[in-house]
C-alpha cells in the first residue's frame, strides 16, 4: 500500500512544482498539500474504504481547484493549465469513476460526479458520466431527461437528446414526464433553426446546399411525438399539458389548433377539457385596453360572465361534482380577488352563489364548500338566504360534527331563534364520540341567550353523558361558568359536588386552585385538599404538580416542613423519567433559580 500511496504522491510533483514555480502557492503551502493529500491516498488504500473517504478526497481536490482559480484571477496569470488544472481534474474524474462503480446504486454520487463535470470536465466527459449512469440505472426517468437536456442545452446537440429520448421511451413507454420534455425538445429544436434561418436571411448569406427543411421548421417531430404520445398515453389532462408546452411557441398555432380540435372532440366527458374551455375565455380579447378601473372591471366582468357561461352549458351536459367543483372554484377565485369597483364585487359574489345553489340542487357540492357558501350568504346581507343554506347543509350532511358546528355557529351570528332547537337535533345525528365541539358550542350558547338555570341544567345534564373525555371537559367548563355567575361560594359547591366523580382533568383542579389563591384571604386547607385530589389522579407522572405544590408550602400561607415530606412522596410516587425530572427541578428550586 505504502508504495502505491508514494507513487501517486509522485506523480503529483509535476504540478506541485508548477504551482511553486509560477507563485500560485508558496513553498509551505505545497508541503500542506503534501502532507495532506498523503494522508487521504492512505485513507483510498485502505481495505475497509468508505464512501466518506472518496467524498473527503474528492472535496479536498475540489477546494485545491476553486483556490488555484481565485489566485489566478488576483495574479492575472492564466499560463499552464494543462500542466496545473488539467491533472487534478482528470484524478478526481477517475476517483468519480472508482466512487461510482463501487457504489453504484447511490444516485446521489452519480449527480455529484455529473456536477463536477459540467463546472470542470470537457463535455466529452460528462456525455461519459450520463452513459455510465443511465446503464445501472435506466429505470428512472428523471435520469434520461436530465441527460437529453444536457445534450441539448450544454452539448448543444439535438440529435444526441433526441437518441436519448428515444432511448428512455424504450424502458418507460408510457411515461408523461418523458413524452412531455421530449415534445418540448424537438418544438425548441425547431426554434433554434428557426433563429438560425432567420439570422442567415437578415446577413443575405449564401448557404449554398444545406437548406432549412420546411417540415422539421414548423415542428413536424413536435407533431411526430405527439401522436405516439397521445396513442399511448389517453386523458385530457396530459393532452393539455402538451398543448400548454406548444402555446409557450409562436410558430404553433397550426399545431395547437389541431390539439385543441382534438380534445373537444375525444374529451368532451372530461371536466379538465371543460375547465380549460371555460378559462380560455378569459384570454379572448373583446375591447381595446381600457385605463380606467371601471373600464378595465366592466371588460373583466364580461369575461368572466363568459366564462360562467361555459360552466353552465358543461353542468348541463357533465353532470358530476368534479366538473361543479370546477365551476365553483373558478367563480370562488374570482370572488376572493381584491376589487375596487363595488358593482363587479357583487356580481362575482352572486356567479358564486349561483354556482354553489346549482350544485347544491344536484346533491353534488362537496361539504367543504358550504362554508365559502355561507361566508358569502352573510356578506350579501340576506338573513333568511344564509339561514336556509345553514339548515339545507345540515340536511344534507347530517351526520357531519363540522357541518352542523359551522351552521350552527352561523345561525347564533345571525341569533336565530332555531338555534337552540337545532342543537338538540345536531347531537341526536352526530357520532357522541364526536360530539364535544357541539356541546361546548351550546353551552357557549346557553351562557349568552339563555338565563343561569336553563345553563346550569345544561351542564348537568353533559355530565350524564356516558363519555369520559367529554364529561371532564364539561366538567372544566362547569367550574369556570360557576365562578363567573356565583363567585367563590358557588365555584366552591361545584367543585365539592364533582370532586369525587370521575374522570378528572388536570384543568379541573389546576382551575380551583387558582380561584382559591385569588382570594383575599386564601385557606390553606382548602388548597391542600386540591393538590392533594389532583396528586391522587396524576402524581405518578406529572412531576410539575408536585414542583407547584412544595413551591406553595414554601410560600407565605405554607408550612415549609411540610416540604421534605412532599419531596419523599414525589420520590415514591414519580416513575420513570419524571423522577429525574423532578430531582432537577427540585435542585434549582433549592438554589433559588427558579
Amino acid at each position: 500500500m505504502a508504495e502505491i500511496v508514494q507513487r501517486r504522491i509522485e506523480e503529483r510533483i509535476p504540478e506541485l512544482e508548477q504551482l511553486e514555480r509560477v507563485g500560485l502557492f508558496t513553498q509551505k503551502e505545497i508541503r500542506s498539500i503534501l502532507k495532506r493529500t498523503t494522508a487521504l491516498e492512505y485513507k483510498l488504500r485502505r481495505r475497509d474504504i468508505t464512501k466518506d473517504d472518496f467524498i473527503a478526497y474528492i472535496q479536498y481536490e475540489v477546494n485545491v481547484l476553486e483556490l488555484i482559480t481565485k489566485r489566478r484571477q488576483n495574479l492575472g496569470y492564466f499560463f499552464k493549465r494543462e500542466e496545473i488544472e488539467y491533472v487534478i481534474i482528470q484524478r478526481v474524474v477517475n476517483t468519480f469513476r472508482r466512487a461510482t462503480s463501487k457504489w453504484q446504486e447511490d444516485i446521489q454520487l452519480w449527480l455529484s460526479h455529473v456536477a463536477f463535470c459540467k463546472k470542470w470536465a470537457t463535455q466529452g466527459e460528462l456525455s461519459k458520466v450520463f452513459s455510465s449512469m443511465l446503464a445501472v440505472h435506466p429505470d428512472k426517468p428523471a435520469l434520461w431527461i436530465m441527460a437529453a437536456k444536457c445534450e441539448l442545452e450544454d452539448r448543444n446537440s439535438s440529435e444526441s437528446a433526441r437518441h436519448l429520448f428515444l432511448r428512455a421511451l424504450r424502458f418507460h413507454p408510457n411515461d408523461k414526464k418523458v413524452y412531455q420534455e421530449y415534445f418540448r425538445m424537438e418544438l425548441m429544436h425547431a426554434e433554434k433553426l428557426r433563429k438560425q434561418q432567420a439570422e442567415l436571411e437578415k446577413a443575405e448569406i449564401d448557404v449554398g446546399e444545406y437548406e432549412f427543411s420546411p417540415e422539421i421548421l414548423s415542428g413536424k417531430l413536435a407533431e411526430v411525438v405527439y401522436r405516439d404520445a397521445t396513442q399511448k398515453i389517453k386523458g385530457a389532462e396530459f393532452m393539455l399539458s402538451l398543448l400548454q408546452i406548444a402555446s409557450i411557441f409562436d410558430f404553433t398555432k397550426e399545431l395547437q389548433d389541431s390539439i385543441l380540435h382534438e380534445l373537444q372532440s375525444l374529451h368532451t366527458d372530461d371536466s379538465v377539457t371543460w375547465d380549460f374551455m371555460a378559462k380560455r375565455e378569459l384570454e379572448v380579447t373583446v375591447t381595446p385596453e381600457l385605463q380606467t378601473a371601471k373600464g378595465k372591471a366592466s371588460d373583466a366582468d364580461r369575461k368572466e360572465e363568459r366564462c360562467c357561461a361555459v360552466y353552465q352549458e358543461a353542468v348541463k351536459s357533465l353532470n358530476t361534482e368534479a366538473m361543479w367543483t370546477c365551476y365553483i372554484n373558478f367563480t370562488s377565485e374570482k370572488y376572493r380577488r381584491k376589487t375596487n369597483v363595488q358593482d363587479l364585487k357583487d356580481k362575482r359574489r352572486q356567479r358564486l352563489l349561483m354556482a354553489m345553489q346549482g350544485a347544491h340542487e344536484a346533491s353534488l357540492l362537496p361539504e367543504t364548500f358550504y362554508k365559502t357558501w355561507l361566508e358569502a350568504s352573510l356578506s350579501s346581507g340576506d338573513e333568511d338566504a344564509t339561514t336556509q343554506i345553514a339548515v339545507a347543509a345540515t340536511q344534507r350532511f347530517s351526520q357531519s360534527g363540522e357541518t352542523w358546528s359551522l351552521a350552527l355557529q352561523t345561525l347564533v351570528k345571525l341569533g336565530r331563534a332555531e338555534a337552540g332547537a337545532l342543537f338538540q337535533e345536531a347531537l341526536a345525528h352526530v357520532n357522541p364520540k364526536e360530539s364535544l365541539p357541539l356541546w361546548l358550542q351550546w353551552l357557549r350558547w346557553s351562557e349568552a341567550s339563555q338565563g343561569v338555570q336553563e345553563t346550569e341544567a345544561l351542564f348537568q345534564k353533559g355530565l350524564l353523558l356516558p363519555f369520559p373525555a367529554i364529561c371532564a371537559t364539561i366538567k372544566e367548563k362547569y367550574l369556570e361558568w360557576s365562578y363567573k355567575t356565583g363567585g367563590y361560594k358557588k365555584a366552591r359547591k361545584t367543585f365539592t359536588s364533582l370532586h369525587e366523580r370521575r374522570p378528572f382533568t388536570k384543568a379541573f383542579f389546576t382551575t380551583m386552585l387558582q380561584i382559591e389563591k385569588q382570594q383575599d384571604t386564601p385557606k390553606m386547607s382548602n388548597i391542600r385538599d386540591c393538590y392533594e385530589r389532583a396528586l391522587r389522579e396524576f402524581g405518578s407522572s406529572d412531576h410539575d404538580l408536585w414542583l407547584d405544590y412544595i413551591k406553595e408550602e414554601r410560600g407565605e400561607h405554607g408550612q415549609p416542613e411540610n416540604c421534605g415530606k412532599l419531596h419523599w412522596r414525589a420520590m415514591k410516587a414519580l416513575e420513570g423519567e419524571d423522577v429525574e425530572r423532578f430531582v432537577t427541578a427540585y435542585a434549582l428550586l433549592q438554589t433559588g433559580h427558579i
